[in-house]
């Protein structure tokens, strides 16, 4: 398996990769997940998905559930995993989709979405449950 399925017309877009991976951390508690649309601003990807985990041990549980969702549902894997032993930050590098898992402390050190400033934001809409957290996965 790879980042990028053998499954022609089944494969989700980059924006539902986004999606996906946004409600599937909200199902595992993440807190203030953000989406940034990056196709007009890097080459390497189309979105960031990022949200802070209260602690490291959230931060494994929001990193294995992101990853074994999308292995299961999708059949993907991603290119890269960086930060899964100390689970601080977690990056996890699906091509069109790159996850940041957070810790608070280094979500406001690295503010990714400040340094992104000019990225647009994939508005949530339905998928955005109370708390600013976005909804269960479907």
């Amino acid at each position: 398996m790879s980042a990028v399925p053998d499954r022609g017309q089944d494969r989700l877009s980059s924006e539902a990769l986004a999606r996906r991976i946004a409600r599937v951390a909200d199902a595992k508690q993440a807190e203030d997940v953000v989406v940034l649309d990056m196709r007009t601003l890097v080459g390497y990807t189309d979105f960031l998905v990022i949200c802070t985990a209260r602690n490291e041990r959230l931060a494994k549980a929001i990193h294995e559930e992101v990853h074994q969702r999308l292995k299961q549902d999708e059949g993907l894997l991603p290119a890269t995993v960086e930060g899964e032993q100390a689970v601080r930050w977690v990056l996890m590098d699906y091509l069109d989709c790159v996850f940041h898992v957070f810790v608070p402390e280094l979500r406001e050190r690295y503010r990714l979405e400040v340094l992104w400033g000019e990225a647009p934001r994939l508005e949530l809409g339905a998928e955005t449950g109370a708390g600013g957290r976005a909804a269960a996965p479907s």
